[in-house]
């Protein structure tokens, strides 16, 4: 099944692999996606909707294993301060629900920021638009589509 994610990277003409997993909508973790998809938690990258006082939404995509540093995406974008928006803004703001959150075809093209750890892998995961669906693509084709920024916006754990 094709998702506005997955007809955005064939416009594109992108490779990249569905892989389709069972949802448990009670759990929706990276750490149980990443298990169902047979990937390390730093190689699934979460993509996170955050909201800036100065100027506005913008993603923030960062591997599983990490926590948005709120205060460093807030320097790199020129705000004040950034929080993640709410729940019931999600879909509204990106046409995806939790859990099937994605950058490729989303209702609008925000600012990305990307955690520059994706660039360690041949591949990453992230979720094709609609829960229980990824796509597995190289790291640089994912920064193509995307024209994200590539920083360091995990906090040190």
């Amino acid at each position: 099944m094709k998702t506005n994610a997955a007809r955005l990277l064939d416009s594109m003409k992108i490779e990249y692999e569905l892989r389709t997993y069972d949802v448990d909508p009670e759990d929706l973790s990276a750490e149980t996606v990443a298990r169902k998809v047979g990937l390390p938690l730093e190689q699934v990258f979460k993509t996170l909707v955050v909201r800036g006082d100065r100027h506005g939404v913008c993603f923030a995509v960062v591997p599983g294993n990490c926590q948005l540093d709120l205060k460093t995406l807030a320097k790199l974008t020129g705000d004040r301060k950034i929080e993640p928006v709410t729940l019931k803004e999600v879909q509204p703001l990106t046409g995806y629900i939790r859990g099937g959150v994605t950058v490729l075809g989303a209702k609008k093209a925000y600012p990305v920021y990307i955690d520059e750890t994706i660039e360690l892998f041949d591949t990453i995961s992230i979720s094709a638009g609609q829960r229980g669906l990824q796509i597995f693509i190289a790291p640089a084709d994912y920064l193509r589509v995307t024209n994200g920024t590539l920083r360091a916006i995990c906090l040190n754990e």
